[in-house]
C-alpha cells in the first residue's frame, strides 16, 4: 500500500436516525472531487463528514471508486446483515396506511411549490413521528404525542432548537394536509429563537483576508463573497450569463425564498475579475469544480477557515461572515437599512435589523459613563492631569 497515499475511513453512522456509511477523510481535492461524483453522497453539517446509506453495494462502490487514489481503512465498520448475508439499511415499521398518508403529504408539499430541501425535510420529521407512534393510528396523534415525541427523541439527538421550530412547523403543514389528526394547531407553541449577534470581521480583517488568499480562485470567490454579500448557495449556482460588466451588477436568480436581485459590482473587483476568468476560462458557472460542476460549498469553507489561519484572524469565519460583514460596513457607512434589505434579499426588515445591534458607529458616540465620572471629577479638581485608575489611591 502506498503510504503515500491519504487515508480513507469507513465507518458506521447513525443520522438522522437511519444508518449510514460514513467517509471520514482529511480535507482532499482529489478526494472530494470522486465523492461528490457519487450519486447518493451526501455532506452532514452535524457530523462533518460525508455519508451515504449503508448498504453492501455502497460499500463496494466506495472501495472501488478509491481504491487508486486512496488508503482505505473499515477495520472498525460494524456489519449489519439480513437474512441473505448482505448489508441492508433498516426500514421504517410503517403499514400500508401511514405509508399512503406520507406518499400524499410529500405529493401536497410538492403541490405547495415548497423546495426540495424543505420537502424532505419536514417528510422526514413526520415520518419519524409516526413511526415513533406505531401503536396509535394517525388520526389519534395529540398534542401531548407530539410532546413526547421531542423530549425522547430531539432531546436524545441533541437537535438544535432551530430544528425544533423547523419540525413544529412541519406538523403544523401537515395538520393542514391532514386534518383528521387530533391536533390543536394553537397550542403547537415553537420554541424562541436564539438572538446571537453574528461574528463580524472588521475591514481591515476583510483586507488581511483577501491578500492572505494566495490561490487566485479562492481570492475571486472570498471577494465576491463580501463584495455583493452573497450567501454560499448563491454564489456557487452563480452562472456567468448573471454577471452584467457594462452594468457592473450580479443578477442573482431563485434565491432564498424564490427571489432575485441585482447587486452592485465593486469597480475594484473588476481586475481580479478579469485575471480570474482568463486564468480559469470558466464555461458554465461562475466558479467550477472538476469537470465544469458545480463547485463545493465545503471547499469554500475550508479554504476561508485556511486563509484565517494566514491572515492571524482567529474568529471563527464561514462564509456568512463575510455577508455578515458586508451587511455592517454598509451600516457603517451610512447605507440606510431598506437598501440592506434589498441587497441582502429579505423579505423582512426585522431580519436586517439584526445588524444595528454589531455596528460600531453609534457605540462609538456613546460616553461611557465612568469616563464621565472621571472627566466631571478633573473639572472639579481644576486640573489637567489624568486620573488613572491603575494608580495607588492610598498615597
Amino acid at each position: 500500500m502506498n503510504t503515500e497515499l491519504p487515508k480513507l475511513q469507513l465507518i458506521n453512522l447513525t443520522h438522522k436516525g437511519r444508518q449510514n456509511l460514513g467517509l471520514k477523510f482529511k480535507y482532499n481535492e482529489d478526494l472530494l472531487t470522486i465523492v461528490r461524483k457519487i450519486p447518493l453522497a451526501k455532506w452532514s453539517k452535524t457530523h462533518r463528514l460525508w455519508y451515504m446509506p449503508l448498504s453492501s453495494d455502497n460499500i463496494s462502490l466506495v472501495k472501488k471508486r478509491f481504491c487508486n487514489v486512496a488508503e482505505i481503512k473499515n477495520k472498525g465498520l460494524r456489519k449489519q446483515t439480513d437474512t441473505n448475508g448482505a448489508i441492508s439499511k433498516p426500514e421504517r415499521q410503517l403499514n400500508a396506511t401511514q405509508k399512503k398518508i406520507l406518499n400524499n403529504f410529500y405529493k401536497y408539499l410538492r403541490g405547495k411549490r415548497y423546495s426540495k430541501s424543505t420537502i424532505d425535510t419536514y417528510t422526514f420529521y413526520i415520518a419519524d413521528l409516526i413511526e415513533f407512534h406505531n401503536s396509535k393510528g394517525v388520526e389519534n396523534i395529540t398534542n401531548r404525542d407530539i410532546e413526547l415525541f421531542i423530549e425522547t427523541v430531539f432531546i436524545n439527538r441533541n437537535y438544535s432548537i432551530s430544528t425544533q421550530r423547523q419540525f413544529i412547523s412541519a406538523v403544523k403543514v401537515f395538520k393542514a394536509f391532514y386534518p383528521e389528526i387530533e391536533l390543536n394547531e394553537m397550542h403547537l407553541v415553537r420554541p424562541k429563537k436564539s438572538k446571537k449577534i453574528p461574528t463580524v470581521l472588521s475591514q481591515n480583517e476583510v483586507l488581511d483576508l483577501i491578500r492572505c488568499t494566495k490561490n487566485l480562485k479562492h481570492r475571486a470567490i472570498i471577494t465576491l463573497l463580501y463584495s455583493c454579500g452573497l450567501r454560499v448557495s448563491e454564489l456557487i449556482n452563480l452562472k456567468l450569463t448573471d454577471i452584467n460588466i457594462d452594468r457592473k451588477q450580479l443578477h442573482v436568480k431563485n434565491s432564498k425564498g424564490r427571489k432575485d436581485r441585482l447587486v452592485s459590482l465593486a469597480d475594484s473587483f473588476l481586475p481580479l475579475l478579469s485575471n480570474y476568468y482568463l486564468s480559469y476560462n470558466p464555461k458554465t458557472y461562475f466558479v467550477e469544480g472538476a469537470n465544469g460542476g458545480k463547485y463545493s460549498a465545503e471547499s469554500i469553507r475550508q479554504f476561508i477557515k485556511r486563509s484565517c489561519k494566514s491572515a492571524n484572524i482567529s474568529k471563527t469565519v464561514t462564509p456568512h461572515t463575510l455577508r455578515h460583514s458586508y451587511a455592517t460596513h454598509l451600516l457603517e457607512n451610512g447605507t440606510d437599512i431598506r437598501y440592506i434589505q434589498s441587497l441582502l434579499g429579505h423579505s423582512r426588515p426585522e431580519t436586517t435589523m439584526i445588524y444595528t445591534h454589531v455596528q460600531r458607529k453609534d457605540l462609538m458616540k456613546i460616553t461611557n459613563p465612568l469616563d464621565t465620572i472621571i472627566q466631571k471629577t478633573l473639572r472639579q479638581d481644576n486640573t489637567s492631569s489624568k486620573l488613572g485608575l491603575s494608580r495607588d489611591f492610598n498615597n
